[in-house]
Formats: C-alpha cells, sequence, structure tokens
C-alpha cells in the first residue's frame, strides 16, 4: 500500500513570496519546506542562475519535492540554517521564508497525534528521530511543570487545575491514546470544548517540539545569514509566535535594549520592518481555507 502524498494548503503564497522581492539570480531560504508550496513558488520566480536552500525536519515532507537541480534540500530544522548555509558555501542569501504552522498532512494524519479530531497515539513530534513524545511529557513532568506550559504555551486559563488534575489521574489508563485523554481531562473543561483542548494539544505540540526556543535560534542566525537588502518574510499562527517575531524584528531580540545615560539605544539594529501591521490572509482565503484565519505575516528587510 503506497503512503499517501503530504500535502497542505499553502497560507498567503503570493503575500509572503512578494515579500522577498525575488531576484532571478538570488539565493532564497524556505525555512519550513511543508507540502512545497511556497518553495514552488520561488522556484518559479528563479532564473537558471538561481538556488533555493529548503529545511524541513519531517521526513514526509520530502515525498513532494520536485526534480529541479536549482534546489537543495537540507533534511532538518531550520534551527540549524547558520551551519547548513554555511555547508552549501551559501553563508549569505537574499532571502529567508518561513511558515510555522502545522502541515495540513500533520494535522490530518491520526497516527501524528496532532489533532484532537482522531484517535491516535499522544505523539505530536514534528521530527520522528526525537525521542520526547506528548505522552512522555504527560506522565513525567511534574505538576508546576505541567502547569507552566499549559499556561505559557497554550494560554489555559485554568491551567493550574488543569495540571493537577492530569498528576491525580495520569496513572489510571488516561494517557493511552489521545481520545482516553480528552476523556480524563473531561471534568475540568471550561468554556468552548474544541477551543479549550486546541489550546491544550497547542501547548503540549510546543513542549514536544521546543518550538518557541527553535524559533528564537532560527531568528538570531537569519539575520547574519541575509545579504544587506535581504528580506526576511515569516508567518505565524498564534500571538505567542508573532511577539516573538515582531519583537526581533523591531529590536533584534527579546530583552530589554541597552540604552545610554540620556535614554537612547546604544546598540545599532540592522533589520527593519517593511510594514507597520502584519499581513493577514484576504476574507476570501479565509473562506477557502478556514485553517487560515489566525495567520499572520510579517517581513523585514536587512538594511
Amino acid at each position: 500500500m503506497s503512503q499517501p502524498v503530504f500535502y497542505h494548503t499553502t497560507v498567503l503564497l503570493k503575500e509572503a513570496v512578494d515579500g522577498l522581492e525575488i531576484k532571478k539570480d538570488g539565493v532564497y531560504v524556505d525555512a519550513t519546506f511543508g507540502g512545497g508550496g511556497h518553495s514552488k513558488e520561488i522556484l518559479t520566480r528563479l532564473g537558471d542562475n538561481g538556488k533555493l536552500i529548503a529545511f524541513d525536519q519531517d521526513e514526509d515532507a520530502w515525498r513532494n519535492k520536485p526534480e529541479d537541480d536549482r534546489l537543495i534540500a537540507v533534511p532538518e530544522n531550520f534551527k540549524y540554517l547558520k551551519q547548513f548555509l554555511k555547508l552549501h558555501r551559501y553563508p549569505q542569501v537574499d532571502g529567508i521564508l518561513a511558515d510555522l504552522g502545522v502541515s495540513s498532512f500533520q494535522f490530518d494524519t491520526a497516527t501524528r497525534g496532532f489533532s484532537t479530531r482522531f484517535e491516535g497515539a499522544l505523539d505530536m513530534r514534528m521530527d520522528q528521530r526525537t525521542t520526547l513524545t506528548a505522552a512522555i511529557v504527560l506522565k513525567e513532568y511534574n505538576e508546576q511543570a505541567l502547569h507552566q506550559l499549559f499556561e505559557t504555551n497554550g494560554e489555559v486559563r485554568n491551567a493550574r487545575q488543569l495540571a493537577k488534575h492530569i498528576v491525580q489521574h495520569r496513572n489510571s489508563g488516561g494517557l493511552v491514546s489521545i481520545e482516553s485523554f480528552k476523556a480524563m481531562i473531561a471534568p475540568v473543561i471550561i468554556g468552548l470544548p474544541n477551543k479549550y483542548l486546541a489550546q491544550v494539544f497547542q501547548a503540549l505540540r510546543i513542549e514536544v517540539n521546543d518550538e518557541l526556543g527553535v524559533l528564537k535560534e532560527f531568528l538570531k542566525q537569519a539575520e547574519p545569514c541575509l545579504k544587506p537588502g535581504g528580506r526576511l518574510s515569516i508567518i505565524t499562527f498564534h500571538s505567542l509566535e508573532d511577539r516573538l517575531v515582531k519583537q526581533f524584528i523591531k529590536q533584534g531580540g527579546w530583552e530589554e535594549q541597552q540604552k545610554d545615560l540620556y535614554g537612547r539605544v546604544t546598540t545599532k539594529w540592522t533589520m527593519k520592518a517593511v510594514n507597520s501591521k502584519p499581513i493577514e490572509p484576504s476574507i476570501e482565503e479565509q473562506k477557502e481555507n478556514p485553517r487560515s484565519r489566525s495567520a499572520r505575516l510579517r517581513i523585514a528587510v536587512k538594511q
């Protein structure tokens, strides 16, 4: 039996690639190949001498890899951006694109454990070579750690109560599968069940894949990997990611900026936002692809 093709409805396709201002002979990075939509669009705009370096840690994604000599595929997490660009002798590039969303294929494949809609294992790993799963997090993290991750990563309103409930009931067989986990935490669900479960699953997925840590590491490497005039185009899907990207573009980090005695910022920052506000999907795109509703695109240029 053949495996299903990795598919993904690409969000903000034209807008994100337009933001790179593709030069025919330029070198570009698609940090999240996924279903290949953004990569294919970039390739259509490149000339014969252009190059595209695409990253994706999910081996399923590469089933969609186009046969194109201009494409260099890197089957790794984009937190290794600088290392692999140097390895392929492109230490600086003309543009970097990242779509931080979970692919439609990943959400719709029950065995991956990303969706609350299907029965399956509590997995949630983007990279199947890693060992930490959602089940391990739920079984082994102490109450304080669970409380913090649900509150920080999922913005779950009763995160403390949820963590306590899990610790009290996790040895009673409630962590065998997605359905058994949902049944186990049913007594503490507040508000709309689907929204609550989505927040809980988001929190677990972010923890399993260290998504916020990886994003910070990637952003820190992106600036030195861009040529002057190079562009950064990033699509986020929740406020935690968007806040990190916004702060990075504005000041280059997430700590308070150093200032002199007169309150002036002492460190010079090279990135500048192209738009004052993030670009959102059109009403038409949101109707065609409801998963695009939370997408936000921020574009920056290196001075």
